[in-house]
C-alpha cells in the first residue's frame, strides 16, 4: 500500500468570493471604522482640557496600531485602531470596547 490517494489540501488556493459577500465585508469595516473613530472622540473629550507647559494638548492621536483582522459573522473584516499619545508621561491608553484586545 505505498501509493496513496489522498492528497493534501492547500491553504494557498484562491478563495471564491462573491461580489454581495464582498460589498457586505465592506460596509462592516465601514462601519466598525466609523464606531471606533466615535469611540476615540469620546476618550480624547476627556483630556480636552489638559494642556503642556507650553499650551499644546497632552493626550493626543498618533496614528494607527497594526492592521489586524477580526472575525464577524460575515467572515474575517480587517480593521486598523487608532493610537493614542500622552505626551505629559501619564496613563492615558485607548482600548476600543469593541474590538477585543
Amino acid at each position: 500500500m505505498a501509493n496513496s490517494t489522498l492528497q493534501a489540501l492547500s491553504q494557498s488556493e484562491p478563495q471564491i468570493t462573491d461580489p454581495l459577500h464582498e460589498l457586505l465585508r465592506q460596509g462592516a469595516r465601514d462601519l466598525i471604522a466609523k464606531a471606533i473613530e466615535a469611540e476615540l472622540a469620546t476618550f480624547l473629550a476627556q483630556y480636552v482640557d489638559q494642556r503642556l507647559g507650553d499650551g499644546r494638548q497632552a493626550v493626543v492621536r498618533n496614528g494607527y496600531l497594526p492592521e489586524r483582522t477580526i472575525q464577524t459573522g460575515i467572515g474575517d473584516v480587517s480593521v486598523q485602531v487608532p493610537k493614542v499619545r500622552d505626551r505629559s508621561g501619564g496613563d492615558a491608553r485607548f482600548n476600543s470596547s469593541l474590538l477585543p484586545p
